[in-house]
């Protein structure tokens, strides 16, 4: 039977991630009640209360599924120089970004938490600017600029693909981000390239 009973509680917790997806995508989380969320998903208030103590708690337990999901794709792919053998660890993060689409789309958009973005940037910095630092070692002054240049593209193409209607997959996107990443390194190093 508890088998059931979680399969349940993950249907109903996905419906209440689904619902304050939506209702994020509209508002912010401080305009957000659970009276508005429960009606949204067609659950019981009491329902919301078995998992979540307010709309806080609920926001702050998804960021952290998903800060934990980035936190063991870095922990599978141990820092490598930045060439091929990088791509399965971009390829990863992007299939966690699409199987949290909803989510992340209302987390990083104008309603969604700044906060939790710099928590993702920095997470990613970690292990991205020390595979840098192995990769150029000779130019270790520049690698804050570059870094900084690599990754607001990257969240800035990350944000489109989250918010288009277009069926890009995550390998896809992870192809093309590493290509866009490769080639800013060549014109940035081209001694490397």
């Amino acid at each position: 039977m508890p088998p059931k009973t979680d399969r349940r509680a993950r249907r109903t917790k996905a419906q209440l991630r689904a619902g304050l997806a939506k209702l994020m995508q509209k508002k912010s989380i401080k305009e957000i009640t659970v009276k508005e969320l429960v009606e949204e998903v067609d659950i019981n208030r009491s329902t919301f209360y078995l998992h979540y103590t307010d709309i806080y708690n609920m926001l702050s337990t998804i960021e952290e599924e998903l800060l934990e999901e980035i936190r063991q794709t870095i922990h599978d792919h141990p820092v490598s120089p930045f060439n091929e053998s990088s791509f399965p660890f971009i390829e990863d993060i992007f299939k966690i970004l699409e199987e949290n689409k909803d989510i992340c789309s209302a987390l990083l958009g104008e309603n969604g938490d700044i906060a939790f973005l710099h928590r993702i940037e920095n997470l990613i910095s970690i292990h991205s600017l020390n595979v840098l630092r192995e990769t150029f070692p000779e130019t270790i002054e520049d690698l804050k600029y570059s870094y900084s240049f690599c990754l607001s593209g990257c969240i800035g193409l990350v944000k489109t693909w989250l918010t288009s209607d277009t069926n890009e997959t995550p390998q896809y996107m992870a192809e093309l981000t590493f290509r866009l990443m490769m080639n800013a390194l060549r014109q940035m190093y081209p001694e490397r390239g």
